[in-house]
């Protein structure tokens, strides 16, 4: 028999799957969207001035540096994200979020929300939403890609 941390962290990662796998589908359908390219949006937008290099965008993602070359490229394309290079060392370049790309966000946003409301609105009451919110958010404390 596993012990409780492992039980929980199992339970944890197979809901997450799940969660975004119930997402994937819809994010693409509608909006265009990997799960992954919307959290780098999300990263964007809550960044200092809407931006963030490449490396530092891997930080908060858990990939590579190539990884997040080869999402952001398709998504300067589709006019998502721009290029800027740095001012004074012109071998940084920054991923900017568009205005195109908090248009696509918002929208995004949206279905996320409504795929939350559905996840949690049929098995949790009020107060247990509280308290689930509360622990996991003692869980992401600190973290550099917290984005809550």
């Amino acid at each position: 028999m596993e012990d409780i941390y492992t039980t929980n962290a199992l339970r944890l990662m197979q809901s997450a799957d799940e969660f975004r796998a119930k997402l994937s589908g819809e994010f693409s359908a509608v909006h265009g969207l990997s799960v992954n390219e919307y959290f780098l949006l999300m990263h964007l937008q809550r960044a200092p001035l809407n931006r963030l290099s490449r490396v530092e965008l891997a930080k908060r993602m858990y990939v590579s540096a190539s990884t997040v070359t080869r999402m952001a490229a398709p998504m300067e394309k589709l006019g998502l994200v721009t290029r800027e290079a740095d001012i004074r060392d012109a071998r940084l370049a920054y991923v900017v979020l568009s205005k195109a790309g908090t248009i696509r966000l918002g929208e995004a946003k949206v279905t996320f929300a409504k795929h939350a409301r559905a996840a949690f609105g049929d098995r949790w009451s009020s107060a247990e939403l509280d308290s689930l919110s509360k622990l996991l958010n003692r869980l992401v404390a600190g973290t550099l890609p917290n984005l809550t």
